[in-house]
């Protein structure tokens, strides 16, 4: 958030606007279905980009120039909640929020891939391990407890590679074994 009140990071609103309202919605949804302590994680999910959305506000140089791309997820993603509202059964809920979610993510990963310095990976690696904790605490296994930490886990994997893809993947030339003869 820090980096974004500094214009050092350039967060995409479309998402990070969605990945705020997304997980609390399932927040909620798992709440109604009794999930206690596991859902923290997924709370905490939420509130820290909502924390991002709104320090984006604060500097002018802190956000990403949207294209057409990103509001076609963020129309997604918007679909998917409203998918939600339609049904009101808890499982369903989270498959929607988790759907929303990850057309959320999608311009920032795409950004991440292409643009690695536009972006600080610290909260990505925070959540990683914040939803790899919520597994301690799960009591009862059941899709209302498990689904969202195991999305959360999957795409702040897929954060991480993207960020470290250019260290992962260095160049090394190819050698032939016909090169190394004397």
């Amino acid at each position: 958030m820090k980096e974004t009140v500094y214009g050092k990071t350039n967060p995409n609103r479309v998402t990070w606007l969605m990945w705020a309202v997304a997980p609390m919605i399932a927040t909620f949804a798992a709440l109604s279905d009794g999930v206690t302590w596991p859902v923290l994680p997924v709370f905490m999910s939420g509130f820290g980009p909502l924390l991002v959305f709104t320090s984006s506000f604060f500097n002018r140089k802190a956000y990403w120039k949207l294209g057409y791309f990103d509001y076609l997820c963020g129309i997604f993603s918007i679909i998917s909640l409203a998918l939600w509202g339609i049904t009101h059964e808890p499982d369903i809920a989270i498959a929607f929020a988790i759907a929303s979610d990850g057309f959320a993510a999608i311009p920032t990963l795409i950004k991440m891939w292409r643009h690695p310095e536009t972006e600080n990976i610290h909260p990505f690696i925070a959540g990683l391990f914040s939803a790899l904790a919520g597994f301690l605490v799960i009591g009862k296994w059941s899709f209302s407890s498990y689904a969202f930490p195991v999305y959360l886990v999957t795409v702040n994997i897929l954060f991480v590679a993207a960020f470290y893809r250019r260290k992962i993947m260095v160049k090394h030339p190819m050698q032939s074994p016909l090169s190394t003869r004397s």
